[in-house]
């Protein structure tokens, strides 16, 4: 059974236990409920007639439409917040893209910045290095050649010394009395054989 044919049976059960009780009412002539009496029902049928009938009117011209209206209105609200939320996401995911792509420049430019510092730098440092470099040949050059001389000077002191030492061995151990000019000759000699 569907809803509607039990709810038609339950009713019509209804005024017929209804119908019974007033008709045996009726008979022990007791005075019962008014609502129950056979003889009032069919002005209790009219007025709910007229009454169901005046509020079925009056929802489907004023209360149905009211509520259309405020659903109408809900339904527009909602789509109109939806079409925002859709506006502001897609504004948020583009003004995301956008910051993305500026840190992405801002990274990129630093790290050019950085390459370019780093190559100026070296370029800095090589420039300094090869100017450290020349200072530095130019002093070694000048202390080779101090270098150059000083040993000159001493090689030619240390004939000097050993000439003098020769002669006062000569003349200590041999007792030969020997020049200054054949004591040079004769170191030089001694060096030379030693060199080679």
């Amino acid at each position: 059974m569907t809803r509607v044919n039990r709810t038609v049976s339950a009713t019509a059960a209804g005024i017929a236990v209804l119908m019974t009780a007033s008709t045996a009412m009726a008979a022990s002539g007791e005075a019962g409920l008014p609502q129950l009496k056979i003889e009032t029902w069919p002005s209790q049928i009219f007025w709910l007639v007229v009454i169901f009938g005046v509020g079925y009117i009056f929802m489907e011209r004023v209360v149905t439409p009211r509520i259309g209206t405020v659903l109408e209105e809900r339904r527009t609200r909602l789509d109109d917040d939806l079409t925002r939320a859709r506006e502001a996401s897609s504004e948020a995911a583009q003004t995301r893209a956008d910051y993305e792509a500026s840190l992405d420049a801002a990274r990129n430019e630093a790290a050019e910045f950085a390459r370019n510092a780093a190559a100026d730098a070296a370029a800095k440092a090589d420039k300094e290095g090869a100017k450290a470099a020349k200072k530095m040949a130019t002093k070694i050059a000048a202390a080779e050649t101090k270098l150059a001389a000083a040993r000159s000077e001493a090689e030619g002191n240390i004939v000097a010394v050993a000439a003098e030492a020769a002669i006062d061995a000569a003349q200590q151990l041999a007792g030969v009395k020997a020049t200054k000019a054949q004591a040079e000759k004769a170191v030089k000699s001694a060096a030379a054989q030693g060199a080679g």
